[in-house]
């Protein structure tokens, strides 16, 4: 049975990676350090699972790091331990430095020496592809020069950069991916479609920004979860990798499906409306990613339409209010990043 660790694992992405990788049998630690958008109930129905357990640690505590990494010899550490709203990077820029810079540091270090006597672990480190920036035409390749927005991105630039420096100077086993926006069960309701979701459930109008034509790539966050795998399992040490959907759709048109998706299951509230708010400071128009390599190199590729995605999105969080019940009501309705 192999065994991995998962950094920010009681958070959306990591969550979801972590339900997967125990369905197909792996071993599962996840080290979080239990911050507000940490969440229990993402993994409450595997808390007497004997592949899985929990330690409650900070990524910048390197010592920490190192002694589970040599006890628990895992064969690979998928790192999703970041601060990821770009909202928050803008009224308080200094916990991303903390946390994506000298987070990814302290956590290159530990493994850097564990790696001395054991060659055989992997770091998979997750990025995004808000570190490209605004992407007008086209969409951006692995070679693409990075030109970050927001403090968010600058900070998850500069920590690709870091992973990238170790690979070369210290020659760690490391993969670099680079994934476009992500949407499914267990995401903090500061982002775009939760927010949507819980206002839609709780009779609220929908607030949109500017006049809700930025558009995103989206993908469901499983596929992007299967991705991550994949690379660990057969991805070419040292190199970059973009996982996307190739699909992109506006902040607007994202609003208006999800109406009609909730529609399908609920008699909505008459205050469901959309409403176009101030626009937050430097808010990329575009973002969009070339996944190419991955696809041909990999045989992977995104599997579920925006559709059915957001169905299936909808669904978990009407079926889970208990999750909403576990977070800070001013985290989930107060507007951030004026």
């Amino acid at each position: 049975m192999k065994k991995v660790i998962v950094t920010g694992g009681l958070g959306f992405i990591g969550s979801n990676l972590i339900k997967i990788l125990l369905k197909k049998n792996y071993n599962v630690i996840n080290i979080d350090k239990i911050s507000y958008s940490s969440n229990f109930y993402n993994l409450k129905q595997f808390d007497k699972s004997k592949n899985y357990k929990f330690i409650k640690s900070d990524i910048n505590n390197r010592g920490k790091i190192l002694n589970i990494l040599r006890s628990f010899k895992p064969s690979a550490i998928f790192n999703l331990a970041a601060e990821t709203h770009v909202d928050r990077s803008i009224d308080g820029p200094e916990s991303f430095i903390k946390s994506n810079i000298l987070g990814i540091f302290n956590l290159l270090e530990a493994f850097r020496f564990y790696n001395i006597k054991n060659k055989n672990t992997k770091l998979i480190h997750i990025s995004t592809d808000e570190v490209y920036g605004d992407v007008l035409n086209g969409r951006s390749k692995e070679n693409d020069p990075y030109r970050p927005s927001s403090p968010y991105a600058a900070s998850k630039a500069s920590s690709d950069h870091l992973v990238y420096s170790y690979i070369r100077t210290f020659k760690i086993p490391a993969i670099i991916t680079n994934c476009s926006n992500n949407y499914g069960p267990r995401q903090h309701p500061e982002k775009l479609i939760p927010k949507l979701i819980y206002n839609i459930l709780k009779n609220k109008n929908l607030p949109i920004y500017g006049k809700g034509i930025n558009s995103r790539e989206w993908i469901y966050v499983d596929d992007h979860c299967e991705a991550l795998i994949k690379i660990y399992e057969k991805g070419a040490l040292g190199n970059f990798y973009n996982i996307g959907s190739n699909y992109n759709v506006n902040n607007l048109k994202i609003s208006k499906i999800l109406i009609k998706v909730a529609k399908e299951k609920i008699k909505i509230g008459k205050k469901v409306k959309i409403k176009f708010v101030k626009d937050r400071p430097g808010h990329d128009l575009r973002y969009a990613l070339n996944s190419n390599k991955l696809i041909k190199s990999l045989d992977w590729k995104s599997k579920t339409n925006i559709l059915n995605g957001l169905r299936k999105t909808f669904d978990w969080y009407f079926k889970n209010p208990g999750y909403f019940l576990n977070l800070k009501k001013k985290d989930i309705t107060a507007r951030l990043g004026k």
